[in-house]
């Protein structure tokens, strides 16, 4: 398989690469939202009315 690479020289993600990559991040912002909203519940706001 090729490995295409930027103008600089810089190895690009394949498609599959960059899927997993974006569900990670997905999955990086839930947690943040989840523990979020567990603080302001924990502070007694709910988060859902905010």
């Amino acid at each position: 398989m090729a490995v295409l690479v930027d103008e600089a020289g810089h190895r690009l993600l394949t498609p599959e690469e960059r899927a997993i990559k974006a569900q990670e991040r997905a999955t990086q912002v839930q947690e943040q939202a989840e523990k979020l909203a567990a603080k302001l519940r924990s502070l007694g706001v709910d988060p859902d009315t905010v």
